[in-house]
Formats: C-alpha cells, sequence, structure tokens
C-alpha cells in the first residue's frame, strides 16, 4: 500500500464519533489536570454570544523548576470546528505532559485546543488568518488580551497545510530568524516530510506577531502545517511527537545561551 496513499483522509466534517471523541477527550483531561501538579484546567473568558456565556478551553502546564521568569510558550489549534484533528493532537499532547511533567521543566506552556468556540454558530470566519489588534471574533480577542497579559515568548500554531503529503514548518519573527534555527532540525521531524519556510523582518498583520508593538520583547511563531488530508491517526502521531522534541530542544537552547 502506497505510505502517503494510506495517511489520506478527508477530515474537513467531523462525524459525530470525532466530536464526541472531543467532549470525551476534554472531560478526561480537565480530570487529569484536577490531579496534576503540574497541568490545570483554567478556561479563558467568559465571553457572551447570542446570550449565553463561552469559554476557550485552556490548560496551562508549569513544569518541575519553572519560576516567574521562566519562558512563556503557547500552543494554538482547532482554529476551524469542521477540522478537529490539530484540537485532539494537543489534547493527547497535554495529557502526556500530565504523565512525564520533566518534559517541560522550567517551561510555562499554555495549550489553547479548541479555538473555534461558536463553530457552526458563527460560520466560517478563518480564525488562524485574523489580525490580533484588531479582531472580530470574540475567541481571538480573548487570545489578543490573555497574550498582552503573560507576554509570551512564543506562538506554536496547528493549522491546516495543503495535501501535498508534507508537513510545512514556518518561522516566523520580528526579528533576526537566526538565532532561532536550531530549534528543530531535520531529525526532529522524523520520519515526517518537512518543508522549512523562514520570515523574518517586519510584523505580520495578521496572526499574534501583529501584537508584537504591545510586546516588550519579540516573539517567535512557529507554525506547524499539517496536510489536510492526513488522518486523525497520523496527525496526532505528528504533532504530538514532533512538539515535544521542540520542547525539549527549546530548554536545550536556553540552557545553551544562559552559559555563552
Amino acid at each position: 500500500m502506497n505510505t502517503s496513499s494510506s495517511r489520506r483522509r478527508a477530515a474537513r466534517e467531523p462525524s459525530p464519533s470525532l466530536s464526541a471523541s472531543l467532549a470525551e477527550q476534554l472531560a478526561t483531561l480537565y480530570g487529569l489536570a484536577q490531579r496534576s501538579d503540574h497541568v490545570f484546567g483554567s478556561p479563558l473568558g467568559p465571553f457572551e454570544h447570542a446570550g449565553r456565556a463561552h469559554y476557550v478551553p485552556r490548560f496551562v502546564y508549569v513544569g518541575p523548576h519553572t519560576s516567574d521568569e521562566s519562558p512563556r510558550l503557547a500552543f494554538l489549534a482547532g482554529w476551524d470546528h469542521r477540522d478537529l484533528r490539530s484540537t485532539l493532537a494537543l489534547l493527547q499532547l497535554v495529557g502526556e505532559l500530565v504523565a512525564t511533567p520533566s518534559v517541560g521543566q522550567s517551561l510555562h506552556l499554555a495549550f489553547y485546543p479548541c479555538l473555534d468556540v461558536l463553530g457552526a454558530e458563527a460560520g466560517p470566519r478563518r480564525l488562524a488568518t485574523q489580525s490580533w489588534t484588531q479582531p472580530s471574533a470574540p475567541e481571538i480577542g480573548l487570545l489578543a488580551r490573555d497574550a498582552r497579559l503573560r507576554q509570551y515568548h512564543a506562538f506554536i500554531r496547528v493549522v491546516s497545510a495543503p495535501a501535498d503529503d508534507v508537513v510545512v514548518l514556518r518561522l516566523r519573527t520580528g526579528g533576526a530568524v537566526s538565532s532561532f534555527v536550531p530549534l528543530l532540525t531535520s531529525s526532529d521531524v522524523d520520519p515526517f516530510p518537512v518543508r522549512w519556510e523562514m520570515e523574518a523582518g517586519t510584523a505580520p498583520a495578521a496572526g499574534p506577531l501583529s501584537l508584537a508593538a504591545d510586546l516588550p520583547f519579540q516573539p517567535l511563531d512557529l507554525e506547524f502545517g499539517v496536510p489536510v488530508d492526513w488522518s486523525l491517526a497520523t496527525c496526532r502521531e505528528a504533532v504530538t511527537s514532533v512538539l515535544k522534541r521542540f520542547i525539549v530542544r527549546y530548554r536545550a537552547f536556553l540552557a545553551y545561551g544562559q552559559h555563552l
């Protein structure tokens, strides 16, 4: 069987079982967080829509040896309710951090696995490409306020990429990009094929870097693009394995920089 063909499965409209899986995994993870010393369920909100209060699911991970000065990273997924693969993959990553908290020691990590809270109620809104300075979606408005408050050093966004069977890793920063190149290598994304894209210089008009002028430093934005036709299982494997390696390498990079 062709490997790339076996990975492919249209994922634009979730089946009832996939939606049930999301609700079940969220409930399970909130339960695990209540018993964890390092992962906490901390929904963001509320915001009002159609006369009801809504919250953006959020899990906060505070690793061993973390302090107020520790780097803060935000992981974002679930930009479109019609494609829940990135959401379920990020939930699995949080669950693995509950089981192995040492992976992220000395870091403060925030996970937003399901950003399209309003889903079908609000219709297609292209959340991933909205400006964070003048957002039209209330979920993005909440994220922007939270980002200004917490001043994240990096945003890692899991999004859908074209159906060409290649993971697209796009690194953006308002400053020089060379300092961040060691954060991921080809071995970190094995066995998945990858295409690297890097952008540096002027802050973009959309996405979290549009907030750069409101932050005391230049954060980085790593976009993890998963082919839109990959199956849930393949997406989950790619996201969890690569992002765990990213977290470990980020820790190592910081430790190396402290000794320069």
